[in-house]
């Protein structure tokens, strides 16, 4: 059975792309929630709503499939 090479190729390019948009989008969610964290115990427990928002905001777009800093990452030229 032959294989088309360049669909290979392209998946490959694809899913590290792809891989490369999860990472970043995992790490900036890590940072920002250790922050919030950290201004909640820090400088005021309100702080902890902003914590709540991303925690919904995540839950959403495990089902949606969308996410704002994804589009905020495009914007900047990401891939």
């Amino acid at each position: 059975m032959a294989v088309n090479n360049k669909c290979v190729q392209s998946w490959a390019r694809q899913s590290k792309e792809d891989e490369m948009m999860e990472r970043t989008l995992r790490g900036i969610a890590g940072v920002v929630l250790l922050i919030s964290l950290l201004l909640a115990h820090y400088v005021s427990p309100l702080w902890l709503w902003f914590t709540a928002f991303m925690g919904v905001n995540l839950i959403q777009s495990a089902f949606t499939n969308w996410c704002p800093m994804m589009w905020v990452l495009q914007k900047f030229g990401m891939k």
